[in-house]
Formats: C-alpha cells, structure tokens, sequence
C-alpha cells in the first residue's frame, strides 16, 4: 500500500465506544499509512480512558475536527450520526471515513460525496472485511476462472437478534440498522466487491415480532419496540446479469447462521463469513460431489478492521481510487434501501447508481 517513504496521514477517531478500541490498535501500529493522533467522544471521560490506552490525545469533536496535524477523521458514530459527522468533517477541510453504513439516507450520502468532491476530499465507507485474506482469496479464484463464469449466489444472514447478549440493544430494531443495515450490509458489499454492481431487486419483508425484551444486563426485562423490518428476503439481478437470493433476518432460530455461497458454470464457491477478515473457503468442481476446503493464501485474515481507512490513506498521499470507497458505499446504501422499498412497494426497484468493482488488494498492509 505503500513504498514506506510516504508521510503517514494523521488521524482522529470521533467515537469512543467498543469498536474503537480494535480501531485505535490497527491504526497505531498495524497499517504504514496512518499515525493515530486523538480520539474523541460525546463523554469525555470515554475518550480519555481509550486515548490513556493508546498514548493518543483526548480532545472534544470539535477539537479534533480543528487539529492542525489531523486530515482524516474515523467516523465510529452510531448510524444516526455518521451523516452529520461526516459533513462537519469534510466542512473543516478532513477527509472522512464512515463506519457502516456510509449514512441512514441517501441524501446525506450523497451530499458527503459532493462536497468532498468540490472540496477535494476522501470519503470511504465499512465494511472493510471484503479487502481481508478471505474474501480476497475468493476475489483471486473468481478471477482465475476456479468456478468459470458466475451465474447465480445465495447469501443468508440468519440469527435470533441480539437483545439475549447486547447490553443496549435498541438501535439494532430501529430505522437505520435491523438485520440488512447493521449486518446484511457486510453480504452486500462482499458481493459487490466479487461480482460488480447490482442492477436491481425485489423483495418482500416484515417485523415478526413487534416488539424485544431485553435478557441481559442492566437494562434486563425492558422492552424494545420494532420499528424496522426484521426479516428480509429478496432477489437480486447485478449490472452482470448474476442471479441471486439475499435474506436477513433478527426472526429465527438458527445456528449457520453465516451463509454466502456463489455458483458458476463450472463449480461453486462457499465463502467465509463477511463480517470476518479469514477463511473457511469450500470449493466443488462441477460434476464433483466431495467439497475440497482451500487455502487463503492472501494476507491480512486476522481482525484488520480499519484496513479501508489505511487503503484511502494511501489514496490520498499516491492518488487513485480507495477500495472502500465513498462510491462504494453509497451503491450499497442504496441497494439496501431499494430492498426496504421493495417490500414497501411490492414492485421491483433499480438501482440508479453504479460502482467500479474495487481492485484487488494484492500486497500486504502492514507496518
């Protein structure tokens, strides 16, 4: 990602809650192209046990957003946030890097992208977990031709939600996250980052429960109304003319509850989970009945969460396009947004945007 010699591009955390914790280590010490500088948090008290963790500076949001040595921020926001932040960002002249989703709506994605646009500024979007060992070791078979010409896939996202082990779940059942904002969204870019963008979808969802109990923690035995869809099934034509199934769902019981599998004219790929950075990766030559498992032989397959943010890093010192792009994230936010309308509307929905495939992450990214 780098020739070493590149000045690292100084970054500030807004956020300071359990996900930044693997943020500030990968970006401290993991990735050649960011020098971690402050972290920020809406309680102070939170950002500073995180900065005293990793020798960082504790600063306010606004702070950080005016640090003189800071140039990209890491949006670790809940959802409902990530637009606003994003634009306070890029309006004190930072580029900015979105946990998923890019943002809730549409709009507030694409304001980010035009303003950064005009201003001259980055915006990338998680997941990240598509640039891993696994899914890139999937990209190159793809490639290479394992399983020819793809033709169809089938993706399942499938579990009971989280109010039995989350101690705060409410955002997980409210616009804005549910099964396909908060975890599909992984499916969705995994898929796009393989076979290209989609071109449109139709689908059909619903709130089977209307509202969860919590059963765990301090908030045990409270209640939690629904106000998302929680069981989504769709099928998906991409800009390619690759055929697929795409369901998600917080409504059933259900144990593999991982599922991403891509059929070609010449055999089939079962891939890792898409919230992971590794393998298991299953391969069945057509006209074969015994699956062969195969080696991830690309690298970064440990937790690499902030490898997207490195990636624009590069980008903004060397040129070129980010991997996990702005770009990117908007066609995902839109396409997740057009299964929700779809069910809504009971029609089919295109896709009006469209995406370069992310190039293939080749080299290591380490420091």
């Amino acid at each position: 990602m780098s020739d070493g010699t590149t000045r690292p591009v100084g970054v500030g955390i807004i956020g300071a809650g359990v996900i930044s914790e693997v943020y500030c280590k990968n970006l401290s010490s993991a990735f050649e192209t960011t020098k971690l500088i402050g972290i920020a948090d809406m309680l102070p008290e939170r950002a500073k046990a995180r900065a005293d963790e990793f020798g960082i500076e504790a600063l306010t949001v606004d702070e950080l957003l005016a640090h003189p040595d800071i140039e990209l921020v890491v949006n670790l926001t809940i959802p409902a946030a990530h637009g606003e932040i994003g634009m306070r960002a890029l309006a004190a002249g930072k580029s900015v890097y979105n946990e998923k989703p890019l943002a809730i709506n549409l709009e507030d994605g694409q304001a980010m992208l035009e303003v950064a646009r005009e201003k001259g500024l980055f915006v990338g979007s998680a997941p990240d977990t598509f640039l891993g060992g696994g899914l890139q070791t999937v990209r190159k078979l793809l490639d290479e031709g394992l399983i020819g010409e793809p033709v169809a896939f089938n993706a399942a996202m499938m579990n009971h939600g989280m109010e039995h082990w989350h101690p705060d779940p409410f955002f997980f059942f409210q616009p804005g996250a549910g099964p396909l904002f908060d975890v599909g969204v992984y499916y969705v870019t995994a898929l796009v980052s393989l076979l290209g963008p989609f071109a449109n979808v139709s689908a059909h969802a619903r709130a089977s429960f209307p509202e969860r109990t919590i059963t765990n923690g301090p908030k045990n035995g409270e209640k939690i109304p629904v106000t998302t869809p929680t069981h989504i099934v769709s099928t998906v034509e991409t800009e390619s003319g690759v055929l697929g199934t795409l369901s998600a769902s917080f409504d059933v019981y259900e144990t593999d509850h991982a599922s991403l599998t891509i059929y070609g004219t010449t055999g089939t790929l079962r891939l890792p989970d898409p919230n992971t950075f590794g393998g298991p990766i299953q391969y069945l030559k057509g006209g074969e009945t015994e699956w062969q498992d195969m080696e991830v032989t690309m690298p970064n397959t440990e937790n690499s969460r902030g490898i997207g943010a490195a990636d624009l890093a590069r980008a903004m010192r060397e040129g070129g396009v980010a991997r996990a792009s702005g770009d990117l994230g908007l066609h995902v936010l839109e396409i997740m947004h057009a299964v929700l309308d779809s069910a809504e509307k009971g029609q089919r929905v295109s896709i009006e945007s469209t995406v370069e495939r992310p190039a293939a992450l080749e080299a290591p990214v380490k420091a």
